[in-house]
């Protein structure tokens, strides 16, 4: 600010010494870097608040959602899992309804009675092949359900006799 080192009242000599511009001149740089300190400052405050407002808020958002995410991520998972049995489901009943059509059919259900049972029709010459791993230990061995039922009979009738 040239303006304010030439002051209107003063002298001549006054105006050109050395020593007086070096005076004000220091006071005119004071007062700059002090004003450019407290701006600074005051901008650093503001800022800081504004950044401790903001990291308030999105901490608030974070914790405020973080449940209703997890509830929803894990009825999305469940909701898959539901779909995921439907189709499974459907898929069974669909094998189910084939299964009792074939059922209907008068050649499907002697074939399967006739495999079961092992029987044959009059005329006919019935085979058993035996499996040569297995053994009479091995029948014992064999869950009933999964015997056929003459099998699971003539244990019985074995067990009878055992008894003396």
């Amino acid at each position: 600010m040239p303006g304010k080192l030439r002051s209107r009242g003063r002298d001549d000599s006054a105006r050109f010494s050395t020593a007086t511009r070096l005076r004000v001149l220091g006071e005119q740089t004071a007062e700059r870097v002090y004003r450019s300190q407290n701006k600074r400052q005051a901008r650093r405050s503001r800022l800081t608040g504004r950044a401790a407002l903001l990291a308030l808020v999105v901490c608030t958002l974070v914790v405020a959602l973080a449940y209703p995410m997890r509830q929803y991520v894990s009825q999305r998972g469940e909701i898959a899992d539901q779909q995921r049995q439907q189709q499974e489901a459907k898929e069974r009943v669909d094998r189910l309804r084939d299964e009792k059509a074939r059922w209907q059919d008068d050649a499907y259900a002697e074939q399967r009675i006739r495999e079961r049972l092992h029987m044959v029709m009059p005329g006919e010459t019935g085979y058993v092949v035996p499996d040569p791993r297995s053994t009479e230990d091995g029948r014992a061995e064999q869950g009933e359900a999964d015997r056929p039922w003459y099998s699971n009979v003539w244990d019985g009738v074995d067990k009878a006799d055992r008894a003396d």
